[in-house]
């Protein structure tokens, strides 16, 4: 079992930074894919970047966000820059069991965490 815990999140304007982070309990974190999400009010939820051996962004994040581990600290991090109103969303961290070059960007994870909002304003 995982237990994972975001924070974090908060209100920025547009085109500031927000660094967010994801402590996980358990003592094979390093062993776990990482990935962080979002959901938008009304929109389904959607995989925004993931790490395991390699990285994985989706197209409109890609140049802007970038996602790192500290497996000695069992924590997962996604810097933002440059954000936008459309990345206003709860932010999710979730963990899958087992390791891939290219992490996968679907939503079949095995633990989540509770969620952090996001705000850009305009």
């Amino acid at each position: 079992q995982v237990q994972l815990v975001e924070s974090g999140g908060g209100l920025v304007q547009a085109g500031g930074s927000l660094r967010l982070s994801c402590a996980a309990s358990g003592r094979t974190f390093s062993s776990y894919t990482m990935g962080w999400f979002r959901q938008a009010p009304g929109k389904e939820r959607e995989a925004v970047a993931a790490i395991s051996w390699g990285e994985n962004y989706a197209d409109s994040v890609k140049g802007r966000f970038t996602i790192s581990r500290d497996n000695a600290k069992n924590t997962v991090y996604l810097q933002m820059n440059s954000l936008k109103p459309e990345d206003t969303a709860v932010y999710y961290c979730a963990a899958k069991t087992g390791l891939k070059t290219v992490p996968t960007m679907t939503l079949d994870y095995n633990y989540w965490g509770q969620g952090t909002q996001v705000t850009v304003s305009s």
